[in-house]
């Protein structure tokens, strides 16, 4: 029965020579370039530029690795900042710990930035992409994996998780909550993809079906959770965030239908487009100034050219 139980590596650190790969940073920057190319894709089936998510995902990709540190810092300040811990260990990204509500909060201010330089709407941009946001969290929590962090409660199912002796963890077998995060992503992102399909969703409205389901999912996994947390009225800081944020994401779906309903039918505007000259010809078909700058044919009708005449070229000049 042991061999069914799902083994954890016994290191997250491959060093080649003084460079050290770690499998943490390699499912974030994995992840990254899924959502940035699945993003792409469905930007551009939406009416956008190829490229345009690339350029603003330059903008919102490190306000949310910022934004992500700093909720995990925040809310687990005792892990850097009490007796006998040291508080550089905050600024060491690799090791683990990413708050998905600081990434998606501050990632969602870097994208605003991004957008209002390119004159897109941010709702649009927020709906190509929702999924790939969720398969990004999907790959990204097999960083955890390499970490050994982030497993839930001790169990004996077949898939339980071998977890290792370390500085803060019990060799045993726990629940792979991480793999159950993971496969609830994947989950999310299909249900967005569908329901977008389906229903035309537009106006940020299948963003925030993504941010709904996924908290959906993220409340019963984090009460599985054993790691350290704090707790409000019993249940764990990161259920009650759950708990909120699916309240305004559902209710931002319902006002947003009845208030913007359908679906942006330009995205992007068409800068590259030249300007139209002026004296182009109108909507009624009329021509311009420099239509009737054209010159008439020598032998058209009703003219008089000096060849055509046997008088002198001075004749009958200042005859009334």
């Amino acid at each position: 029965m042991d061999l069914a139980y799902i083994p954890s590596p016994s290191t997250g650190v491959l060093n080649l020579g003084p460079v050290p790969l770690r499998g943490y940073a390699f499912c974030i920057i994995i992840g990254v370039f899924v959502a940035v190319w699945y993003g792409n894709k469905r930007w551009i089936a939406r009416g956008g530029k190829a490229g345009t998510v690339a350029d603003i995902a330059v903008w919102a990709v490190p306000f949310g690795l910022v934004g992500g540190r700093l909720y995990h810092v925040i809310t687990d300040y005792q892990l850097y900042f009490s007796e006998g811990e040291n508080w550089v260990d905050a600024f060491k990204i690799w090791e683990g710990g990413l708050g998905i509500w600081g990434a998606i909060a501050l990632g969602a201010v870097g994208a605003w930035i991004g957008c209002r330089r390119r004159g897109i709407p941010l709702p649009a941009y927020a709906d190509a992409i929702a999924p790939g946001i969720a398969f990004a969290q999907a790959i990204g929590r097999w960083g955890n994996w390499f970490n050994q962090e982030l497993y839930g409660k001790p169990t004996t199912l077949p898939w339980g998780l071998e977890i290792s002796a370390g500085a803060n963890r019990e060799e045993g077998i726990y629940h792979p909550t991480f793999l159950y995060e993971s496969l609830w992503c994947i989950g999310v992102a299909l249900l967005v993809i569908w329901a977008d399909r389906r229903f035309k969703m537009g106006h940020g409205r299948a963003f925030a079906l993504y941010v709904a389901a996924y908290c959906t999912g993220r409340a019963w996994i984090e009460y599985m959770r054993v790691d350290e947390a704090h707790h409000v009225l019993g249940l764990r800081l990161n259920v009650w965030t759950a708990i909120v944020v699916f309240v305004l994401a559902v209710a931002y779906i319902v006002i947003s239908s009845r208030v913007r309903p359908g679906r942006e039918e330009i995205v992007e505007p068409d800068r590259d487009k030249p300007a139209v000259e002026k004296g182009a010809t109108d909507k009624d078909g009329e021509g311009s100034e420099a239509d009737a700058s054209v010159e008439e044919p020598e032998d058209a009708p009703g003219t008089l050219s000096e060849e055509s005449t046997d008088e002198p070229a001075g004749n009958g000049a200042g005859k009334g």
